[in-house]
């Protein structure tokens, strides 16, 4: 039986994904509200800017993984492959739903409005703990298996 091929860039993009995604998301958004003199509407603005820029990278990622699987026959799909399609919703999702929710709502309160409780932010984060579990899924098997 024949070995799965790897990829180098498949396993470094993935593990630098991995690496972005907890620097931001779980070190540099929480920590930035703790900084003297930033107030609310600073950090949610410097979040705003920060999380475009991560959603960005991270579609950059994410073709540079999925690259080497669009141009290879395919047989049968693979555990990692199908793994990586839950990480390519989770990111759609993520773009086109959640980043657009929070950033309405950062407005809002940046311009001092009113704004009622939303589940938007838990489902964000939720997503990213699962985007990262999936990620280090493709990414030990590009290396082990």
């Amino acid at each position: 039986m024949k070995s799965q091929q790897k990829y180098p860039l498949v396993a470094a993009s993935v593990f630098l994904w991995i690496g972005f995604v907890l620097a931001i998301s779980f070190m540099e958004a929480p920590l930035k509200f703790r900084a003297p003199g930033i107030t609310l509407a600073l950090g949610l603005g410097i979040g705003h800017i920060v999380f475009a820029a991560l959603n960005s990278i991270e579609w950059i990622f994410a073709l540079a993984i999925l690259s080497p699987f669009l141009f290879r026959q395919v047989r049968q799909v693979s555990t990692d492959q199908l793994v990586f399609l839950v990480v390519l919703l989770i990111l759609t999702v993520q773009t086109v739903w959640l980043l657009p929710e929070l950033d309405t709502r950062a407005e809002q309160i940046i311009q001092h409005r009113v704004v009622h409780c939303s589940y938007h932010h838990i489902c964000y984060v939720a997503a990213d703990v699962l985007k990262v579990a999936c990620l280090t899924i493709v990414g030990v098997k590009q290396l082990v298996f």
